[in-house]
């Protein structure tokens, strides 16, 4: 049997089509197949390679702590550097209320973490989530998923769940002294890049100071300059009181994290003592790359290219089939008018090497999510596969 075969005969499958592409190699903006084909990434692993596929920097990192420890015990018990030293950087360049981070293996147990902080500090139970909001698949990412498409086959969920429109005033009086948390996206991600006015969100955080819920912000997607700013929440004037990272935290290797005041995050450690604990968070070799990736998006200014690519972007694709672009900074939505036509580009795009795919809330836009270093001849590049792709496809 081939790998093709094997894969889909003894790997856990999430569709009856996945792409199926036998990838060998990838590195910076490229990626390989065992045939020697080579694609354009325009997705990043979905947000998670913002600073490219395989820096240097992240795999010296990688290798180093390999040679001294892999898994020594327990999240939490041990002193780890990697974890102290990436917890550390990250509260520096975070609000100061935001100075305590707890590492978990992914972005959904994340969540999961967050919304028992959040009724443990609180010692309240209801929650308010968004339509059309992703948080992540495990039971309580679930509940607070905003798709009844993706909730119905696994009910019974989280009681106590509300979900209300994004970017309504009018729904932010569901927030009341017996909600625990609102959990929101910044930016929501796979609505195909819904971005808030300034205002509401503002609102949201007065909302939710008034009746003591507390506000969580997922920046799992867009963390990490994928906005042109370090943190989305910046270019809206607020500061959440818990806020949640995946993707990009790790440089490619497994890690999460949920991020609060201290004396938030402390109710954690008692009645009960471990009232949230994992294995796996803050694996050492995780917490060496996310801190070696972390810096290099500091020390190369990525960000700081990231309005101008948006930009082009934005210029190069124009086509009488794309309906519209919804984008803040390198996280955008090409929108056409089916499900079906955008599925046909696609496959089209992969063909022509370019790999890209679409949004679990808007199926008729094409995701571009690149890694931020991705070079301007890059971007005309792929715009014109895109733009050619457009002119053959019927």
């Amino acid at each position: 049997m081939n790998n093709r075969q094997l894969f889909l005969q003894h790997v856990g499958q999430t569709s009856d089509a996945p792409l199926c592409l036998d990838i060998v190699k990838a590195e910076g903006t490229r990626m390989w197949d065992v045939h020697g084909k080579e694609y354009i990434d325009l997705i990043g692993g979905i947000s998670v390679c913002n600073i490219g596929h395989r820096h240097p920097a992240v795999v010296e990192a990688i290798k180093k702590q390999a040679d001294q420890y892999l898994h020594v015990m327990v999240y939490g018990e041990l002193i780890q550097h990697p974890q102290v030293q990436y917890a550390q950087l990250l509260a520096e360049h975070l609000p100061d209320s935001l100075n305590a981070v707890f590492f978990t293996a992914s972005g959904s147990e994340a969540t999961e973490g967050a919304m028992k902080l959040a009724k443990r500090f609180t010692g309240r139970t209801q929650m308010i989530s968004f339509k059309n909001s992703y948080h992540g698949s495990t039971q309580g990412a679930l509940s607070v998923m905003g798709s009844e498409y993706w909730q119905q086959a696994f009910r019974p969920l989280l009681p106590g769940i509300r979900q209300i429109n994004y970017n309504s005033n009018a729904d932010l009086e569901h927030i009341t002294d017996q909600t625990a948390c609102v959990i929101a996206e910044t930016i929501q991600a796979e609505a195909g890049v819904n971005v808030p006015d300034v205002k509401w969100l503002q609102a949201l955080r007065k909302r939710c100071s008034e009746t003591g819920a507390l506000l969580v912000l997922d920046e799992i997607q867009c963390g990490f300059g994928r906005n042109g700013s370090l943190w989305a929440f910046e270019q809206f004037g607020i500061v959440p009181d818990i806020l949640l990272l995946g993707k990009a935290l790790g440089g490619g290797m497994p890690l999460g994290a949920f991020v609060s005041d201290k004396k938030i995050m402390d109710t954690l450690t008692y009645n009960p003592v471990l009232g949230h604990i994992n294995t796996f968070g803050g694996h050492p070799v995780s917490c060496a790359a996310g801190l070696a990736a972390f810096k290099v998006l500091l020390q190369e200014k990525l960000i700081e290219g990231v309005h101008e690519k948006e930009l082009l972007f934005k210029s190069l694709l124009q086509h009488p089939w794309i309906n519209k672009i919804n984008s803040k900074g390198l996280m955008m939505a090409v929108e056409f008018d089916s499900y079906d036509m955008n599925k046909k580009i696609i496959d089209a795009l992969i063909e022509k090497g370019v790999f890209t795919d679409w949004f679990l809330f808007a199926s008729n836009a094409l995701r571009i999510a690149p890694p931020l270093n991705i070079s301007m001849e890059e971007i005309t590049s792929a715009c014109k596969i895109i733009l050619d792709v457009l002119g053959a496809v019927k």
